[in-house]
C-alpha cells in the first residue's frame, strides 16, 4: 500500500505527540508512526519544570495535568557521604510559582497528548526501515512493505533514531554512568513534603520525588567505574536494590526506607547515553525537510531533569516554525502548482530550517550543562568534593533552575486549511 501525507512524524513519544498536536493547531495534519503496538508508557514519572509547563499550556493540556499533580515547594540538597543537608531552595509562590515544578506520570502525559489528536493520527505497529528522497518528496518505507510519500519527516524516534542515522548524526555515546530507578508505593500515605530531594557525592547522585501522597519515584545515578558495580547486576533487581542501599548508608533512615520498600518489579537500570554536544553544532540536525527532535536530537544525562521537558519544547517550536512559514503562503496558492514549484514545499523546507537554527544552541547548552552538573555532583575528586561541600552543590541547583527558565512561546490557533 502506498499513501501520501504532507508531514510524517516517526515516534509517538513526548516530542512526536507534542509536535503533531501543535501542528494541528495550525491546521496542518500529520501522520505519527509508532513501532510499538500501543503507546510506550514504560517508565514511572517525569519531573516537569517551568519550560515544560509553558509548552503544555501552548498545546492546551497543561491544566488537565495540573489536576493530577502536586506543585513542589522547593529543592532540598544533602550529602551522600555524610547524610547532612547542604542547602535548601524554596520556590517562589504565585499563581503556579515562578519555578513551577511537578512530578507527572509518563503514562498520564502521553495519554493526555494522544487524547487531543484527531482519530487515526497515530499508526501503531509501524516500524520505519528506510527513508529515501524522490525529487522534493521523501519515501518512508515501513517493515510491512507500506511506502508513504511525504514532504516532511520528523524523527522523534529516540536515542537509536533511524532518522538521525539518515541525517548522518553519530550514534550517542556512553556517558560513563548508569541510572537505577524505582517506584515505591505507600498505601497508607507517606510523610514527605512535596519537594525535590537530592543527595550527591562519592560517585553517586541519589534523589527522590513524591508523585502524590501515596507514591514516590527515586533514582540513583552512579559512575560505571564504581568498584562494587558489575554489569551483570543490571538485569537482577534484587542486586540493584542492594547496590543502591550500599551507596546510601549514611543518609537518613527514612530516606533509605524508600528504596527498601520498593518492590523488585518496580526497579530498573539503564546505561546513560548522550550525544557529543559539538555534534549538534557541526553536523546536520535538519536537511531536505527532514529533522529530529527529542532524544533523537539531544540525548543527554538526566542531571538537569530536562529530557522530557526539552522534548516538549522541541514539539512546540518545530510546529510554530513550520506553521508560520506555511501561513505566509497566499491562501489561493495552497495545494496548487506542480511539485517542483509548489509553495508548500518551499514553506515546509523553510520551517524546518528555522527550527534547526532555533534549537541548535539550546540543544548544545542542554547536553553540555547536564553533563557538567552530573560530573560535579557525582565526582569523587577530593578537590571537587571540597568545593561541592562548600558552595558548588547549591550552585549546580541554581544552574538547573536557570536552564528550566525557558519559554518556547505560544501557538496561535488558525482555521483549518482543508
Amino acid at each position: 500500500m502506498d499513501i501520501e501525507q504532507d508531514i510524517v512524524i516517526v515516534g509517538a513519544g513526548i516530542s512526536g505527540l507534542t509536535a503533531s498536536l501543535a501542528l494541528h493547531s495550525y491546521g496542518l495534519r500529520s501522520l505519527v508512526l509508532e513501532s510499538s503496538e500501543c503507546l510506550r508508557t514504560t517508565g514511572y514519572a517525569l519531573t516537569l519544570w517551568p519550560n515544560a509547563w509553558r509548552a503544555l499550556d501552548a498545546v492546551g493540556v497543561g491544566d488537565h495535568l495540573r489536576q493530577h499533580s502536586v506543585p513542589f515547594r522547593g529543592i532540598q540538597v544533602g550529602s551522600v557521604d555524610t547524610g547532612f543537608p547542604t542547602g535548601e531552595l524554596a520556590f517562589e509562590q504565585n499563581k503556579y510559582g515562578k519555578h513551577e515544578c511537578r512530578r507527572v506520570r509518563r503514562k498520564g502525559l502521553l495519554e493526555a497528548l494522544e487524547k487531543e489528536l484527531p482519530q487515526g493520527t497515530i499508526w501503531y505497529s509501524s516500524k520505519v526501515v528506510s527513508i529515501e528522497e524522490s525529487g522534493h518528496s521523501k519515501l518512508v518505507q515501513l517493515a510491512d512493505g507500506c511506502v508513504i510519500r511525504t514532504r516532511v519527516v520528523i524523527g522523534c524516534d529516540g536515542v537509536n533514531s533511524v532518522v538521525a542515522k539518515w541525517l548522518g548524526l553519530p550514534t550517542p555515546i556512553s556517558a560513563g554512568r548508569s541510572s537505577i530507578r524505582g517506584f515505591a508505593e505507600y498505601p497508607a500515605g507517606h510523610f514527605f513534603k512535596p519537594n525535590f530531594y537530592i543527595y550527591f557525592g562519592g560517585g553517586v547522585r541519589f534523589g527522590f520525588v513524591p508523585c502524590d501522597d501515596k507514591s514516590i519515584s527515586w533514582f540513583c545515578n552512579f559512575n560505571l567505574s564504581n568498584a562494587t558495580w558489575h554489569q551483570n547486576m543490571s538485569e537482577e533487581p534484587v542486586k540493584l536494590k542492594a547496590f543502591v542501599l550500599s551507596k546510601i548508608v549514611n543518609i537518613p533512615r527514612e530516606v533509605s526506607d524508600i528504596v527498601q520498600r520498593t518492590e523488585v518489579g518496580s526497579i530498573s537500570c539503564a546505561e546513560l547515553k548522550m550525544r557529543l554536544p559539538w555534534d549538534i553544532l557541526l553536523r546536520d540536525i535538519a536537511k531536505s525537510s527532514i529533522c529530529v527532535a527529542g532524544d533523537a536530537l539531544h540525548p543527554m544525562t538526566p542531571d538537569l531533569g530536562q529530557g522530557g521537558c526539552s522534548a516538549l519544547e522541541d514539539g512546540v517550536i518545530l510546529a510554530r516554525c513550520i506553521g508560520e512559514s506555511f501561513l505566509k503562503i497566499p491562501r489561493k496558492d495552497v495545494g496548487d502548482g506542480k511539485e517542483d514549484v509548489d509553495p508548500k514545499v518551499v514553506a515546509f523546507k523553510k520551517g524546518v530550517e528555522n527550527y534547526a537554527k532555533e534549537r541548535r544552541w539550546r540543544s548544545f547548552s542542554l547536553i553540555a550543562a547536564a553533563y557538567a552538573i552530573g560530573f560535579v555532583q557525582a565526582s569523587e575528586n577530593k578537590f571537587i568534593c571540597f568545593l561541592r561541600e562548600k558552595f558548588l552543590s547549591m550552585l549546580t541547583v541554581a544552574a538547573v533552575l536557570k536552564m528550566a527558565d525557558f519559554d518556547c512561546g505560544n501557538l496561535d490557533i488558525y482555521p483549518q486549511f482543508s
